[in-house]
């Protein structure tokens, strides 16, 4: 399987399937081309009411004289003036899923010079190639015999040289943007009794080797030593023995300091001894998906090889119950020297982020930022369209946002002022790990600041957007494209010493 991008005109060179775009009352410049080819036979189908016009719709025509293809597939754009970046997705998405029932096995793919306003053809390039690869990913148990036949080859073809090269970018992006993503989804749809944190330093360990990465795993005694009583509190629960495990890029400057990515790596959450209704709870599987995002991120980042400084901090434990599991209403020593009230022991997930987001200091950082599954109250405030965002840094709470709109993956800032601290104060200790019913993704946020006082910090709640339930249960890869952006844009002006 590859992917190419060339200065083509559609129906003048041979392929297996020849993909383009048709608009509900025009044709977009590659179909008019093939139009012209064809003594205007996609005008005739017009005016006949044959062509696809809705978006998604597609009509797979056989081969014609007059055009070098074997066959062409039709795909319905909508109006032009209403094209957006959901239906531009929509819309390669519905061609893929066609192609895919064909016996091609490579195609010639125009659909890029759609036109969406205020995008150029690197844009347009990179979310074709991310929506093909989404829609090509499927998830199978690594101990599966049998391997997936490959899908057709993909050339996305744009129509003179000053394109050709915004398109190889976009390109470029794209599918390290999009294998990050799969790798996302991979870790995240794996069942918990084989994703255990034992795992996940066995992947990274893996990620290190085929990419310049450093790699620092400590286990239980080590983290022991350095006294992460709020990490190893919550693993208390579980046979499977706790892990942090640290990934160093270095594509800057040696003096550069870099951008620190914390995610969280509940493998499986329970609930512990508060536990968790029984019913879905199959989908705490994807309570390290925060983990995921940052292995993603990591492995798009060295495709890209960008010229940033990059570390991936990754807490990796199980919340279970056990006759050692930590208690409603004990008291832990965190890795900072906060003392933590335990009120709820589901609410686990920044315990373990306290004490990573303590051991980033150690990298002078320039910003960190934490992603995490972290609460159902996210869920409820935003559902599944928008990443929720909070930091104590209004400037960089505008990068990520930035971010977000350019690579359409998108983030919404919930405040954090200083009065929903009071929420998090305790009798018996500095501060508890829960607040009341209201604000809980803010309160929660709230919590996560008290650790993270010594640097530019960020927290990124994916509980709404890091995976769909139902018939389309399954991880989704979100927010790698978001955080490859934002590192991108950062590494256009350098992370340098400040």
């Amino acid at each position: 399987m590859t992917y190419s991008v060339e200065i083509r005109s559609p129906g003048t060179q041979p392929t297996d399937c020849l993909i383009v775009g048709v608009y509900a009352k025009n044709l977009p410049p590659s179909t008019r081309a093939l139009d012209d080819a064809t003594d205007g036979y996609l005008s005739r189908l017009r005016k006949q009411g044959d062509l696809p016009t809705e978006p998604g719709d597609t009509l797979l025509l056989p081969e014609r004289s007059g055009i070098a293809a074997t066959r062409v597939l039709l795909v319905g754009c909508g109006k032009q003036t209403a094209l957006t970046e959901e239906r531009y997705d929509q819309i390669v998405t519905a061609a893929i899923r066609h192609l895919a029932k064909t016996q091609a096995k490579e195609c010639e793919c125009h659909l890029p010079d759609l036109s969406i306003k205020g995008r150029d053809t690197a844009w347009m390039v990179r979310a074709a190639a991310m929506a093909v690869l989404a829609q090509r990913y499927s998830y199978q148990d690594p101990r599966a015999s049998e391997k997936r036949k490959p899908p057709a080859d993909v050339l996305f073809c744009v129509q003179n040289r000053a394109e050709l090269a915004l398109a190889k970018t976009g390109l470029a992006e794209g599918i390290a943007i999009g294998e990050g993503m799969d790798l996302t989804r991979d870790l995240g749809n794996m069942p918990a009794n084989l994703c255990t944190p034992t795992y996940l330093a066995e992947q990274a360990q893996t990620l290190a080797h085929d990419h310049p990465l450093k790699l620092t795993v400590l286990d239980q005694e080590q983290m022991e030593e350095l006294k992460m009583g709020a990490l190893l509190a919550v693993s208390r629960g579980s046979r499977q023995p706790p892990k942090l495990i640290t990934l160093e890029y270095q594509g800057g400057n040696r003096e550069s300091r870099p951008v620190v990515l914390v995610g969280k790596g509940i493998t499986f959450d329970s609930g512990g001894i508060s536990l968790k209704p029984g019913a879905a709870m199959d989908e705490m599987k994807y309570d390290m998906c925060g983990a995921a995002s940052v292995f993603g991120t990591l492995l798009a980042v060295c495709k890209l090889k960008l010229p940033i400084n990059l570390v991936g901090i990754i807490p990796a434990c199980e919340n279970l119950p056990d006759g050692d599991a930590n208690k409603p209403g004990d008291v832990l020593q965190s890795m900072s020297g906060l003392t933590i009230e335990v009120l709820n022991t589901d609410a686990e997930g920044r315990l373990i982020l306290a004490d990573a987001l303590t051991y980033a200091a150690r990298y002078n950082p320039a910003t960190v930022i934490d992603i995490a599954t972290l609460t159902g109250a996210c869920l409820v405030a935003l559902g599944r369209i928008a990443t929720g965002l909070l930091s104590t840094h209004n400037g960089l709470a505008k990068e990520l946002l930035n971010a977000g709109q350019r690579i359409h993956d998108r983030a919404w800032q919930l405040p954090l002022w200083a009065g929903y601290e009071e929420g998090l104060k305790s009798n018996f200790a500095d501060l508890a790990n829960i607040g009341g019913r209201e604000a809980g993704t803010i309160t929660a946020a709230s919590f996560l600041a008290r650790f993270a006082e010594k640097y530019r910090w960020a927290h990124l709640d994916i509980a709404g957007t890091a995976w769909n339930s139902g018939k389309n249960k399954g991880a989704t890869g979100r927010p790698v494209p978001l955080l490859t952006q934002f590192l991108i844009d950062q590494s256009r002006h350098s992370v340098g010493p400040s």
